[in-house]
């Protein structure tokens, strides 16, 4: 869970999840849930924060039925593949969710 605060410190980055999800024109329940994902995973360092953003933005469009490639996100967010690949598991279980078994 997050609180006022993290919102009002991560201003900049919930403003980067908006654009992003513009930019990929995304439905306002991903966008919705990717800035949720990203408050309640944020991390201390500024660089692991772009991987969390990614990652949680992935992740919000498989839980609202929005499936777009790592690859996409990645490049609108400016991340590796990689980095998606290795973290969003582990955002998908911490919020109770089991993977999909693809």
């Amino acid at each position: 869970m997050y609180s006022a605060r993290d919102q009002v410190e991560n201003a900049e980055w919930l403003d980067e999840i908006e654009a992003l999800a513009e930019r990929l024109d995304l439905d306002p329940a991903v966008r919705s849930r990717a800035s949720d994902l990203f408050l309640s995973n944020v991390p201390e360092t500024d660089r692991s924060k772009r991987a969390v953003m990614a990652t949680s933005l992935y992740v919000a469009g498989l839980v609202e039925g929005d499936r777009r490639s790592q690859n996409v996100i990645a490049d609108a967010a400016d991340v590796s593949r990689l980095t998606i690949q290795q973290r969003w598991k582990d955002i998908l279980e911490g919020e109770g969710l089991d993977a999909p078994g693809w």
